[in-house]
């Protein structure tokens, strides 16, 4: 089953899709263009991989770690389906992420990897821009690469974690105006699914609707202003995106207030 988040009619709605349409909770049926789309779920902590694809890791010029390189997400960063992605005007080098959203369902603390899927509510798309011009090492790629505002579209849908065959073979694509730009598969992840719940959970506990963003292949390529950028995981969905410029978010600063006496 896949299900969405939207905002329609001055409310945010659960949805599933119909062959007619988006159907909300409520029996109404809606086009796509006629929502706003949020992230499937609302994200707790999001844990993201860093060069957890040896060919992006080479891409980067990087050795490809020996235990999973992971850091967090602040809930600012995150924008839905169709939505539009801020390119600061500074910024030389902004590239797109294609990466498996993996969704936990359930506290999951000291897991091995065997049941490790047990704890998986589903599955979803995510775009994880990365900001390079200020990507140093290891230990510094963080916060002025990973965690600006509207650089991490995700969904559309989350998809059942029982309607996904194998999470670890699915293919990915990212394309830029309609031209295929990345091609790779989750079964090239260098810790996959189960190694990343274990090794998470064996140090703090998971909750539910926390996300796992499992890192992308090689291929990543600048993105410019207008650009509309697809991400695509099989099974999963596709995910819609453009990149705008800094003078779509300005806005005037408002005047002092003088008080008259």
């Amino acid at each position: 089953m896949k299900t969405a988040r939207v905002a329609y009619g001055g409310a945010i709605h659960q949805a599933v899709i119909k062959d007619e349409g988006i159907r909300l909770q409520d029996g109404r049926v809606v086009e796509e263009q006629e929502v706003v789309w949020l992230p499937p779920v609302e994200p707790r902590t999001v844990f993201a991989l860093g060069l957890n694809f040896a060919d992006h890791a080479a891409e980067l010029a990087f050795k490809a770690p020996e235990e999973p390189l992971v850091f967090l997400k602040g809930p600012n960063t995150f924008i839905g389906h169709n939505a539009e992605t801020r390119r600061p005007s500074d910024v030389t080098f902004m590239h797109y992420e294609c990466e498996l959203a993996v969704v936990i369902g359930r506290p999951a603390r000291n897991v091995k990897k065997e049941d490790a899927y047990d704890y998986v509510k589903g599955y979803t798309v995510a775009n994880d821009y990365a900001l390079r011009d200020y990507l140093e090492n290891y230990y510094r790629p963080n916060l002025r690469v990973k965690n600006r505002d509207t650089c991490t579209v995700i969904g559309p849908w989350l998809v059942d974690a029982t309607d996904v065959k194998d999470p670890m073979n699915l293919a990915m694509r990212t394309y830029v105006n309609g031209k295929l730009t990345q091609e790779g598969s989750t079964k090239d992840m260098i810790f996959d699914i189960p190694a990343l719940i274990e090794y998470l959970s064996s140090f703090m506990t998971l909750n539910e609707n926390d996300i796992i963003l499992t890192g992308t292949p090689h291929g990543t390529v600048d993105t410019a202003i207008g650009d509309e950028v697809v991400t695509e995981i099989e099974s999963i969905g596709k995910l819609v995106n453009t990149i705008v410029s800094d003078e779509v978010f300005s806005i005037e600063q408002p005047k002092e207030l003088t008080v008259k006496r």
